[in-house]
């Protein structure tokens, strides 16, 4: 089975991740927030629609549900109960979806929100894992409706996943990332090398993304809570109870949401 898979740029920063199969031209889209250039994309390479799968319930993320299935209304549409759409296939932790025969595993990685989910895509053996706002590169999300405590076993869940998984954040938020990654870990050459790459290919408007778990154990400060150097980046810019996981991860998020 060969699929390919293309970002479709929404808003200014978001992707919505198209699964194309081009044996038979058909597509499936990854949290739409936005149906025109879905549907300009899908018109372009003739292709047809055949199912749109969601996250969460951001609306830059299922703003643009309604107006697919308006002009796609054989689209089946996958989501969670809580992501105020009205699914045909309801899912939850543990669910699987099919893609033309290859299986994504519904895994709960709530944190940003509490009903947020993302779907590990197996293909040709291959893992492609797709995060939603959970895990961004060299950062993570906001926590909205779920739980700090949440969102770090989400982190600690996404990171038993193999180095060579794909990881499909939603946002180009990249550079802006590694530039927090490097407030924290200056010395860490692993994200100097990674910000000067992701500057330059966003200068072009060429996506950061996807990018591999081991990348991000490289330049992701959110999965580097255990290394001396970011507990002692952290400690020099607040102070902590103690040097757990849990206590370093919420001290990232709360320094990223002031950087």
């Amino acid at each position: 089975m060969s699929i390919r898979i293309h970002p479709i740029k929404a808003f200014n920063d978001n992707y919505i991740w198209t699964l194309i199969n081009e044996s038979n031209k058909q597509a499936i889209v990854i949290d739409p927030g936005q149906a025109e250039p879905v549907a300009a994309y899908l018109e372009e390479h003739a292709l047809e629609l055949t199912s749109i799968w969601t996250t969460h319930h951001h609306h830059d993320h299922v703003g643009g549900v309604a107006g697919l299935q308006e002009s796609y209304p054989m689209t089946h549409l996958v989501a969670h109960p809580e992501h105020n759409v009205d699914e045909d296939q309801t899912i939850k932790d543990g669910s699987t979806v099919s893609a033309w025969g290859c299986a994504a595993q519904v895994w709960d990685v709530s944190g940003h929100t509490a009903s947020h989910v993302a779907y590990v895509l197996d293909v040709d053996g291959g893992k492609h894992c797709f995060c939603g706002d959970t895990l961004f590169s060299a950062g993570c999300g906001r926590v909205f409706t779920g739980t700090i405590e949440q969102l770090y076993d989400s982190f600690k869940r996404l990171n038993t996943l193999p180095a060579e998984t794909l990881l499909y954040p939603a946002h180009e938020y990249t550079a802006s990332n590694l530039r927090f990654g490097l407030s924290i870990e200056p010395d860490n050459a692993a994200m100097q090398h990674a910000l000067r790459q992701a500057e330059e290919k966003t200068a072009q408007g060429i996506p950061t993304l996807p990018v591999t778990l081991e990348h991000e154990r490289a330049v992701n400060v959110f999965l580097r809570t255990q290394e001396p150097s970011v507990i002692a980046g952290v400690k020099s810019k607040m102070t902590i109870e103690d040097d757990k996981s849990l206590t370093v991860f919420a001290a990232l998020r709360e320094l990223k949401n002031n950087f």
